[in-house]
């Protein structure tokens, strides 16, 4: 009986081709946190981050017999998945339209119990990260809140190390700047 606890990645991978729904589990399970955390930041609402990541298992799993590199995995569910959020985005942002054409729009100064200071920390910090261009978005989410090393970045992204660290500290840069 096969071990998927301790199978290697690229094993599971091509079991996961064949049909292996446990081999697939296992995949999935290996990176559901990396994903939670990059569609939450892309989205910047959990139930919107859930709903990328189950969208993205369900897409992979009926389209990973058309993978064609194992060492593309990640790269290629990280792609699906940032797709899930761009949906997502545009869907919430035709929602806001609408909502503020029809005058229900939330003001800042209608929240009660917030306070001040710290609203305007996180909005800034928020505003600065919404400047980013949407590859440094992703950069950042994958270094900076993901832990990725540049090289990992480089591989899910199909990028070569070095630019990951130079786009990585112009955005960085950039949110500075607007923070200052």
């Amino acid at each position: 009986m096969y071990d998927y606890d301790n199978g290697q990645e690229p094993d599971l991978i091509r079991r996961a081709k064949r049909g292996d729904v446990k081999a697939f589990s296992q995949l999935y399970s290996r990176i559901y946190k990396d994903m939670y955390k990059f569609a939450l930041y892309m989205t910047r609402h959990p139930q919107d981050a859930e709903d990328a990541v189950s969208e993205t298992v369900v897409t992979a799993y009926e389209y990973i017999g058309r993978l064609r590199k194992e060492e593309s995995f990640r790269s290629w569910i990280f792609t699906i998945l940032g797709n899930q959020c761009r949906q997502i985005l545009r869907k919430s942002q035709r929602e806001l339209a609408v909502t503020a054409v029809s005058g229900e729009k939330e003001s800042c100064e209608s929240r009660v119990g917030e306070q001040e200071n710290d609203y305007v920390q996180r909005h800034d910090i928020r505003a600065a990260f919404d400047t980013l261009d949407e590859e440094e978005r992703m950069i950042i989410v994958f270094s900076v809140f993901g832990g990725y090393k540049s090289d990992e970045i480089g591989r899910m992204m199909d990028k070569n190390a070095a630019t990951i660290r130079s786009r990585k500290s112009r955005a960085l840069e950039k949110m500075r700047v607007i923070l200052q």
